[in-house]
């Protein structure tokens, strides 16, 4: 076992209105499974890149082993997999690459094939299965969890908990909860390490948050009555002094003895004045410290219509087809047969399943037929499909790639109030810096969360999210979840977040059912 050593760490962007990190030091062993959680654009990717060496910066980091960071860069996905691994690490060896695949349960003719032909969670198998070949190495696992289904997020915290020596970045609390011993957080005004999983550090923090609190009203009640008692001796000391001059003093000129009580009383309560001050800026003190890293996980608003009939979308007998191959004429993929459901006012419907099992081809078919046969891109559609009449739908895509340009542009381009839209926002703790950067400068949690609070500036009877908590850190995806269970909105949904889905859902429908 060695350590990673990081002292008084500080780095900023070139261009950049404040610091990243400042003066942070901590350290952390090499053979933990230890968890990174943080606010999105707190800096937990920028962390990573500077273990790699990627950025110079101030202060310190010592470390006796290597880094190896996932996911690895891929430059031509067209080749096969085995090539796409040698090109990674010219020294691999087939026989590890072999051993990594068969714990996640993946057969090794996968190396066989295209790389760009493997499914989300077969790219990520074949990286991780890389990552861990290696030896003498520290890992930095970046959200491996985005596009996995919740399957595979199984599959693969099975196969971390049997691992050590990495620091994965995930939002998912599951995931987590399953495959790490330690916690490493940045909190707002430091970065912290303490031992467990995310439910035992969620439950630390609850309770460090409490106290928090609790001390700040008492010291609040304090500094009163200290402010009250200050003001009061200060008039008894004024009210003393005064009779040692002046008109006052006539009485007490005869008697040289008289005048010395009375200038040792001035001086005591002076004294008096001066300790209740001493006590009241201590006070002030000790309140300032508190409260600088609770996360204010402000409540949300959703402005939900109401349809007047009951059933807001049916489908029955739906059979779902891609179009034949360009070449040679070769049918299609058959998605989906004989698959039928109902979603009503006041559902909360998570459809669910392995990657490719058409999820995000129903919520497409849904948006076509809701969008009066707009072309979204599914495949073909057979069987009855249909939505209730003048259905206002709100959509958030998996992909967010097309954001681009400024907040107030994308605010108008989607007709939504851009007041309220940075409002939700700043209560998804983004800064007003932020809203002065293009979008294409966001991170990919920012990118997701902007998709998000336009979705909730539109008033929509049915909320139709594909994937929406991919990037999005633990703190908001409470936020969402609140949101949701006080307003009962109906929503359609794909989402792998164990936690969150069990939380929110009311119909669960599984499509490799069908």
């Amino acid at each position: 076992m060695s350590q990673i050593s990081v002292n008084n760490l500080t780095f900023y962007y070139d261009g950049s209105y404040d610091n990243i990190f400042e003066d942070v030091s901590f350290r952390i062993d090499t053979d933990w499974k230890l968890g990174f959680i943080a606010r999105n654009g707190r800096g937990k990717t920028t962390f990573l890149n500077l273990l790699m060496g990627k950025y110079e910066y101030l202060g310190k980091i010592t470390a006796s082993v290597e880094f190896d960071y996932f996911p690895f860069y891929v430059s031509d996905k067209e080749k096969d997999t085995l090539s796409v691994i040698e090109e990674i690490n010219p020294e691999y060896e087939f026989w590890k690459i072999c051993r990594e695949l068969t714990l996640l349960q993946v057969d090794a003719d996968v190396l066989y094939r295209p790389f760009h032909t493997l499914s989300n969670g077969e790219q990520t198998k074949v990286m991780l299965a890389l990552l861990f070949s290696g030896e003498n190495r520290f890992l930095l696992i970046d959200e491996p969890t985005n596009h996995l289904d919740m399957e595979a997020r199984e599959m693969v915290s099975d196969y971390l908990k049997r691992k050590k020596g990495f620091l994965l970045v995930s939002h998912d609390r599951a995931f987590l909860d399953k495959c790490i011993d330690h916690v490493l957080t940045i909190n707002k005004t430091n970065i912290e390490v303490q031992q467990g999983n995310f439910s035992s550090w969620e439950e630390n923090k609850r309770r460090q948050d409490e106290y928090e609190l609790a001390e700040n009203e008492r010291l609040k009640k304090e500094i009163r009555k200290l402010e009250a008692s200050a003001r009061q001796a200060g008039q008894w000391a004024d009210n003393v002094e005064a009779t040692k001059i002046g008109r006052k003093s006539e009485k007490y000129e005869t008697g040289i003895d008289l005048r010395a009580y009375i200038g040792e009383k001035s001086r005591r309560m002076q004294m008096r004045r001066k300790n209740l001050e001493r006590r009241q800026n201590r006070a002030i003190d000790e309140k300032s410290a508190l409260l600088k890293n609770i996360e204010r996980a402000e409540d949300l608003k959703l402005f939900p219509l109401r349809h007047h009939k009951d059933i807001l979308v049916k489908m029955e007998g739906i059979s779902m087809q891609y179009p034949m191959r360009q070449a040679g004429g070769e049918k299609g993929k058959q998605i989906l047969k004989e698959f039928g459901m109902e979603i009503r006012n006041g559902d909360r419907v998570v459809l669910q399943g392995r990657n490719g099992c058409g999820k995000s081809s129903v919520m497409k078919a849904v948006l076509s037929a809701a969008w009066g046969g707009t072309d979204v891109g599914g495949p073909a559609v057979t069987g009855t499909l249909e939505t209730a009449a003048g259905l206002k739908v709100s959509y958030v895509p998996q992909d967010t790639g097309h954001l681009c340009g400024s907040l107030e542009d994308y605010a108008a381009e989607y007709g939504i109030d851009e007041t309220l839209f940075k409002a939700l926002l700043r209560k998804l703790d983004f800064s007003r810096i932020q809203f002065d950067k293009r979008m294409e400068e966001y991170s990919g949690g920012q990118k997701k969360k902007v998709l998000i609070a336009r979705s909730l500036c539109e008033q929509a009877h049915l909320y139709v999210w594909d994937e929406p908590l991919n990037f999005i850190d633990v703190f908001s995806r409470m936020q969402i979840e609140n949101l949701i269970m006080k307003y009962q909105p109906t929503v359609f949904m794909v989402e792998h977040d164990k936690s969150f889905v069990k939380k929110i859902g009311t119909v669960f429908i599984d499509l490799e059912s069908f």
